[in-house]
């Protein structure tokens, strides 16, 4: 009787624990422009550097209500100013490379309300749309080294990704990923960006966890001294 107790018990601490892992790796669906240097994923020890030039690429969407603007999981105050957290982070990598700044941006105007942009980004991940960019590279073939930030939307990069890499061919070029999530981290976005640019090196690039933005930067310098790119 007690070994058949035993057994019991163990079964529902096992149970137990394998919900717990399930529940907790889907937190958050969509993170829109969240940040903090939780950790790298993959290939992050390679220097990128090469002595070129950096060119620092980002697509962020602030959410704006009943958001704080000074701790909100959205958006970022630094020096005065409101920024989305992908955009503070892409911000403190151009300073710190001595980069040029891009943001991605869009002819359509997502919504500022967090259900709305998260429908709105369910219905073009299901269309499997093309979102049509405002804004262009008129000079890529100077850069030797891409970053690209975004946040996490649905387990995968936002439509207006795949437009980014539709438009551009990086053969040849260092691509540094980055990305903002609420627990899924790059889910499985650096894959996805090594088939759609397969003749350009891709780094496994930096997650970032919106839980602790405020205090991000110096984890970003950390890992960007570890691969090379801190002037």
């Amino acid at each position: 009787m007690k070994k058949k107790l035993y057994i019991i018990g163990m079964l529902l601490i096992v149970l137990s624990a394998t919900f717990y892992c399930f529940a907790g790796s889907h937190e958050d669906t969509i993170t829109v422009a969240e940040d903090v240097l939780s950790g790298v994923q993959g290939e992050s020890s390679v220097s990128a550097r090469a002595d070129g030039r950096v060119l620092v690429a980002y697509f962020s969407v602030p959410e704006t209500d009943g958001v704080d603007a000074s701790s909100g999981a959205s958006r970022v105050v630094s020096d005065g100013k409101v920024l989305g957290n992908t955009q503070y982070v892409a911000t403190v990598i151009r300073e710190a490379t001595g980069g040029d700044l891009f943001e991605i941006k869009t002819v359509r105007t997502y919504p500022g309300s967090h259900k709305a942009l998260i429908d709105a980004a369910k219905e073009e991940i299901d269309s499997g749309a093309r979102p049509k960019l405002a804004t262009r590279i008129e000079n890529l073939k100077d850069y030797d080294v891409i970053f690209i930030g975004f946040p996490n939307w649905w387990y995968d990069m936002p439509m207006p990704l795949y437009t980014f890499f539709d438009e551009y061919d990086f053969s040849g070029k260092t691509i540094v990923p980055f990305c903002t999530h609420g627990g899924s981290r790059f889910s499985g976005a650096i894959k996805t960006i090594r088939e759609l640019e397969k003749g350009a090196t891709v780094l496994d690039g930096y997650a970032v966890s919106r839980d602790r933005v405020a205090d991000s930067k110096d984890g970003i310098l950390k890992w960007l001294e570890k691969i090379g790119m801190k002037k």
